[in-house]
């Protein structure tokens, strides 16, 4: 019985090298030589044919062929909002699918990835929210996102059309640590994709303890995913409050903070007479007092069937001058791809959960 090849998407740099010495039988020198004639082929040139592998001996072309698999995942749907934000729908090999956004600006392109296909937390203003949880994704599914958007951008030249790379898309991406700790690591390889740790950013809805593991293990910039100042208001609209309490978030991301020596991201949607009284701004300048950090107020991002509606311009402002105001750093994101539903809370699939047939 064969075995099926090994996917190359799901190696780092060093373990790849690993894999090749083991398989290949060839010495340790040429085997770094391999090894990063590979990663170049794939993560600076964007190639994912074997045949295309110039100045690689046969031997080893038939190797690769037999031991690892270059095969991209594919697009299923491409949507283009008015604003240029671009939407792709990813199906995967077992045909679940994920989405992926691009959102261009005057001097840098951010692409939004997804690290699960669905969702366990089920924020009640989030869209994604409301689809189930299927799988985590691996880290070549999770590759496979930045790789096939560099395709459809024509961005494999020096200058970086995706300057910056957010996992903010579908899914909690520390309840799938492993693969995102992976796929972290290929993106900072400085031989390949070579994104430096402060062109990423790691978002979470407050997974305490991964948190902490974070600060040493990932070392991006990171998210947390906020929404409401105080436990009892946090847990109406965020389950996960009940389990990882504001105390012990604000102590995590001081730690973070620490050991990373930059700010944390505090992302913060405003919803109508919810979360967006002076009341709550004064009580969320509180809090950011307890550990370096910058605030990004997002302008609520509507979704069909959805009971919550977007703060009045008036009340985001004072919201926002009242922050301001204090001395802390605070921003106002404005939607963007919102008529593709592509803007923040609004990326959802229809990939269902798979029942073992019985």
């Amino acid at each position: 019985m064969s075995i099926a090849p090994s996917n190359f998407y799901d190696f780092n740099y060093d373990s790849l090298n690993q894999y090749i010495l083991d398989r290949f039988s060839i010495d340790q020198k040429k085997g770094g030589m391999r090894t990063n004639q590979l990663w170049k082929f794939v993560y600076k040139k964007g190639l994912h044919n074997i045949a295309q592998f110039s100045n690689l001996p046969s031997d080893l072309k038939t190797n690769l062929e037999n031991n690892l698999s270059f095969k991209r995942v594919e697009i299923s749907e491409k949507k283009i909002s008015s604003d240029g934000t671009i939407k792709w729908l990813i199906k995967l090999a077992d045909n679940n699918l994920v989405e992926t956004v691009f959102i261009p600006s005057d001097n840098r392109g951010t692409l939004c990835i997804s690290s699960q296909v669905g969702c366990t937390l089920n924020c009640k203003f989030c869209h994604t929210g409301t689809q189930m949880m299927v799988r985590n994704l691996s880290t070549s599914e999770i590759i496979n996102q930045i790789l096939i958007a560099k395709d459809e951008l024509k961005d494999w030249g020096s200058q970086k059309k995706i300057t910056n790379i957010v996992y903010m898309g579908m899914g909690e991406p520390f309840y799938n640590y492993d693969n995102v700790k992976q796929s972290v690591a290929i993106l900072r390889n400085n031989h390949g994709l070579d994104y430096s740790a402060k062109k990423i950013t790691v978002s979470t809805a407050g997974v305490v303890p991964e948190i902490m593991n974070a600060a040493k293990e990932i070392q991006t910039y990171l998210a947390l995913s906020l929404h409401a100042p105080n436990d009892e208001l946090r847990e109406r609209i965020m389950p996960i409050n009940k389990k990882y309490k504001i105390k012990d978030l604000i102590e995590s991301c001081a730690y973070y903070a620490k050991v990373n020596k930059e700010k944390i991201f505090l992302e913060y949607v405003l919803l109508k007479n919810i979360n967006d009284s002076l009341d709550c701004a004064k009580q969320l300048i509180k809090l950011m007092s307890k550990f370096p950090c910058k605030l990004n107020l997002i302008e609520f991002n509507a979704w069909p069937g959805v009971s919550y509606e977007p703060s009045s311009p008036d009340v985001i402002k004072q919201f926002y001058q009242a922050i301001k105001k204090s001395g802390h750093i605070v921003t106002l994101r404005k939607s963007r791809g919102e008529d593709i539903l592509g803007a923040c809370g609004q990326l959802k699939t229809e990939s269902e959960k798979k029942r073992k047939s019985l």
